[in-house]
Formats: C-alpha cells, sequence, structure tokens
C-alpha cells in the first residue's frame, strides 16, 4: 500500500516539472559510468520479469551484447544517442512487444494548442516501405506533388536508404519471423524522424513519379475553422449512432474497425473485417453479426485480420466460440517469472487520475486476488486459467460453414494467436502472408514499464507468456498461411487485393464443383 500511494505522489510531481527542465534532460550529456549503469539495471530488469527472454536468443549471445553495449560507451552521450546503442540490443531479444523508447520532447501548451488546428505533415500520408525505398501508398488530400505511386528519395537532402538503415535495428518482430518489419516501418519511420529532428513546418523532399525527379517543401498546414467544425461534427454523429458504436468508429482512421458484409448477389459469401481487437463495443458486435449470420444463406465466411496488430485476449477468446461447434480452450495457463512478477504490474495506468485515488483503496484486494491466481508447477510460475479462459462451450449462433482466414506480416499479437488457433485445430484455410506475431504465442498482456534512472528512456516489459492452446510447431516464426500469396509493390500501390480475389475464386470454383455434382 506504502508503494502504491507512492507511486501516486511520484506521479503527481513529476507531471509538475516543467517542459523547460525536461527538454533541458534530453539535450544534457549522461556520464557515461551511469549509462553503463542504466544498461545493468535494463539487463537485471529484463530477466526478473521477462518470462521467455532466452526463447529466440541463447543466454550466453544476450549476455555478450550487453556487456559489448557496456563496453563501447566510454564517454557522456545524450539519452537519445545512448537510445540509439541500448535499443538494437533490445531488439535482439525478438519479441516485437519489447521496445525501448526514446526521450520525446515535451510541448508547452502553446505548443499544444497551434498543434491542433495543424494538418499534420508526413502524418497525412500513408506509406509503403519496400526493402530501402519508400512510397506514398495514400494522399486522401490530394496533396500535390505526393501522388499515390511516388518514391521519396531524400528527405532534408539525406537518402532515404540511410535514414532506413538507421531505424532498421529499432524494428523487431517475434523470432525468426522476418514480414512483420515492413509494415512496422511503413507506419513508424516518420515518428522516428520526428524523434530525431523534431515537429517540424516544412520539409524538403526530393522525390520521384513516372522518372521525373522533384525537388519541393512539403508543408505543415493550417485547419480552417469550418474544416475543423465539420470534421467534428462527423465524427460526433458516427460515434454516437448505433451502427458506429457497434462497429466502433474510429475518428483517427476515420473508418470502422468491424465490419460484415455480403459481397455476393446471393448472399453465401459473408465478410468480416476486424481492424484491431480493441475490445471496444465488440461483444455487441459478435453477438449481431453472427445472429444475423445464422440467418443468413452464408456457406462461407472470409475473416480478414490483415494489418490487425492486435489487442484484446477477451475478444479473440469471444470471436473464436462463434467460430466452432464443440468446447474448446483457447490458451495454455500463461507463464509468469515468479510468484511476485504480476506485483510489478502498471497498476494505476489502466486508471484516470480522477480514479486513481479508488485505485488506491482498492489495491489491497487486486494484491490478494494477483496472489491466489499464481500457481506453480515443475519450477515455472503460472496464472491459474480459469474464469473466460477456461474450458468454454462454443456460442448459440456459432458459424458452421466454411472458413478463410486473410493474414499478413502485420498480423501480429492477437491476430497471430487466433490465427494459429483455427490453423492448429484445422477450424479454418489461412490466406497471405506468414504473420509477423509467432505461431507459439507472444509476451505481452500486462506490462511493467521501467524507467531507466539516468538516462530516462522507457521500457515496457511484457509480464505474461500468452499461447494458444495447440500442438505447437517450435520454428519460431509466424503461423504459415496454407495459401502463401504475396503481393508485388505495383499490386499494393494499385491497390489490387490479390489476396482476397483469389479467396473469392476459389469459393466460386467449390460452389462450381458442388453445383455439378448435385
Amino acid at each position: 500500500m506504502k508503494k502504491v500511494i507512492l507511486l501516486v505522489v511520484l506521479s503527481f510531481l513529476t507531471s509538475c516539472v516543467s517542459v523547460k527542465k525536461h527538454n533541458e534532460r534530453r539535450e544534457k550529456p549522461i556520464p557515461a559510468e551511469k549509462l553503463r549503469n542504466d544498461v545493468d539495471f535494463t539487463y537485471h530488469q529484463l530477466q526478473r520479469l521477462h518470462p521467455a527472454l532466452y526463447w529466440y536468443i541463447s543466454k550466453d549471445s544476450l549476455d555478450h551484447k550487453f556487456d559489448s553495449v557496456k563496453t563501447n560507451i566510454n564517454s557522456p552521450l545524450k539519452p537519445n544517442e545512448f537510445f540509439q546503442k541500448l535499443a538494437p540490443v533490445i531488439a535482439k531479444v525478438k519479441e516485437g512487444h519489447l521496445r525501448l523508447y526514446p526521450m520525446e520532447k515535451r510541448l508547452t501548451k502553446k505548443e499544444i494548442k497551434f498543434l491542433k488546428h495543424q494538418k499534420g505533415l508526413l502524418s497525412r500520408f500513408n506509406f509503403v516501405v519496400d526493402h530501402d525505398r519508400i512510397f506514398v501508398l495514400d494522399n486522401a488530400e490530394k496533396i500535390a506533388n505526393m501522388d499515390v505511386g511516388t518514391e521519396i528519395l531524400k528527405i532534408k537532402d539525406i537518402p532515404v536508404k540511410q535514414l532506413l538503415e538507421k531505424y532498421k535495428p529499432f524494428v523487431n518482430s517475434d523470432g525468426l519471423n522476418n514480414t512483420f518489419q515492413k509494415y512496422s516501418m511503413s507506419r513508424r519511420w516518420p515518428a522516428f524522424f520526428t524523434a530525431e529532428y523534431g515537429i517540424l513546418d516544412s520539409v524538403k523532399l526530393e522525390t520521384k513519379l513516372n522518372n521525373q525527379i522533384k525537388t519541393f517543401y512539403l508543408h505543415r498546414e493550417k485547419m480552417t475553422k469550418e474544416e475543423k467544425k465539420k470534421e467534428e461534427q462527423e465524427n460526433k454523429k458516427l460515434t454516437k449512432s448505433e451502427t458506429g458504436k457497434t462497429k466502433d468508429y474510429n475518428i483517427i482512421t476515420k473508418s470502422f474497425n468491424r465490419d460484415l458484409q455480403f459481397p455476393t448477389k446471393d448472399s453465401t459469401v459473408a465478410y468480416m473485417k476486424i481492424k484491431t481487437f480493441s475490445g471496444t463495443y465488440s461483444r455487441r458486435f459478435y453477438k449481431q453479426s453472427f445472429a444475423k449470420l445464422r440467418k443468413s444463406p452464408a456457406k462461407y465466411l472470409v475473416l480478414d485480420i490483415r494489418d490487425n496488430l492486435g489487442g484484446s485476449l477477451y475478444e479473440i477468446n469471444n470471436l473464436y466460440s462463434y467460430l466452432v461447434s464443440e468446447k474448446f480452450q483457447f490458451i495454455e495457463d500463461i507463464q509468469v517469472t515468479s510468484r511476485s512478477s504480476m506485483f510489478h504490474a502498471d497498476y494505476l495506468s489502466e486508471f484516470s487520475t480522477i480514479t486513481k485515488p479508488l485505485a488506491v483503496i482498492g489495491y489491497p484486494l487486486y494484491a490478494m486476488v494477483t496472489m491466489l491466481s499464481v500457481k506453480q508447477k515443475d519450477d515455472q510460475f503460472y496464472l491459474k486459467n480459469n474464469g473466460i479462459f477456461g474450458i468454454k462451450n462454443p456460442k448459440k449462433n456459432h458459424f458452421d460453414g466454411k472458413i478463410f482466414v486473410l493474414i499478413n506480416g502485420s498480423s501480429f499479437s492477437a491476430s497471430s494467436i487466433i490465427s494459429s488457433k483455427l490453423k492448429g485445430d484445422q477450424r479454418a484455410f489461412l490466406v497471405g502472408e506468414e504473420t509477423g506475431g509467432a505461431n507459439d504465442g507472444t509476451v505481452a498482456g500486462r506490462y511493467s514499464t521501467q524507467k531507466l534512472k539516468n538516462s530516462r528512456l522507457t521500457l515496457p516489459i511484457g509480464l505474461m507468456l500468452i499461447q494458444p492452446s495447440i500442438k505447437f510447431t517450435n520454428t519460431k516464426k509466424g503461423v504459415i498461411p496454407d495459401k502463401e500469396i504475396v503481393p508485388t509493390l505495383a499490386e499494393i500501390l494499385q491497390k489490387k487485393d490479390v489476396q482476397l480475389d483469389w479467396v473469392m475464386q476459389e469459393i466460386k470454383k467449390e460452389q462450381s464443383e458442388k453445383s455439378d455434382q448435385d
């Protein structure tokens, strides 16, 4: 209880630290000895809390890498210079959820207010990374010189290849998988760039389209009052509507998170797209959707979880109960490092500032439940797998037809777990690309966020080894599709969905064969 109260007080005091002081600390070199202490602290915390630290790398190899980074720190470094040395070592653990975060610049209230009325710079586009090249994938606002297919050659006169090579060591996937990196880099390289060069009002670009090279400045634009008002009204209308709630409308992507469609005239095929397992309104969506499916003539279900980075374990467990007809256990008992590891979870971060006092009062109950939930078996510690993740019955309106699942390298975490379970139980036919998350499980769930004492870098460590209840492949790879289809760069830029097209053709072929037999 004393520790929790102390955390609340420290959290309050930390929030009072001036922006100026934080940013000054960000630019101040730290003595080498203190940085080496941060390296030791990092490795100690990983060994104490991470339940599968040596799953993809041997202890001797990881010991050597941490020793090497310490040896190479022999002069003072700024926090983010230190980040560039330590982050690649942590990436060698090969756990996609495990990453070190740089020390970000804090903004003044005036700067925050100013940016609220700006449209952004690089964030206004979607990109695709192909090896060491970057292309514009989407330009919704039709900004000049940034047409779809435009290749970015240089940024601030720096070759794109040079930037990507610098950022590549910070990005990792689960295990020996190598399909995740290109998708992750496509999303994250603008953030790496901003962390390095700050929030810019404009940036010089050199681009290429149709063999024509252009050099120009991309400018941050101010959002007009009319645009702001229109956007707020549209978002408010959609999020308030029953459809918007059930489908979980995302005001950032301006799209629904979940959707169910019947793409064929005879409605014998259902298509369900899940962009993220956010958990929000998911129970209601699946209940309504599968009731609708039960009444429909649908014999095929296409479940599209491409580019779904995961989310709620509860949601995928619930979804699975609509896809099977027999009792099942969705995941194995969750492994942790010790009886006490869950006491280090970010308990207070799950509560708002207003509810934090109530959280402090309720901590003894949380602690007691946490303590009783741990069991020991063969010198290992597990969370008891009962309640929502015990043996479950299928839902009354479960789908009995054939299931195709669309996956790609950006299907990660919870998406990989449900894909692995569906494949392992031979309940679905998987089409697309090897998932970015591992077939045999991942370390995620609850986190313990460690703040490195001297550099002030942040390291969230997953506390729970979550594995689907299947026969493990032990390949250290992602979920391998039954039919591999990897779109080319040209197909991606032309928005050709070759994976979904293949599935629809396969269904059409099966229907034709059944018709001939009848």
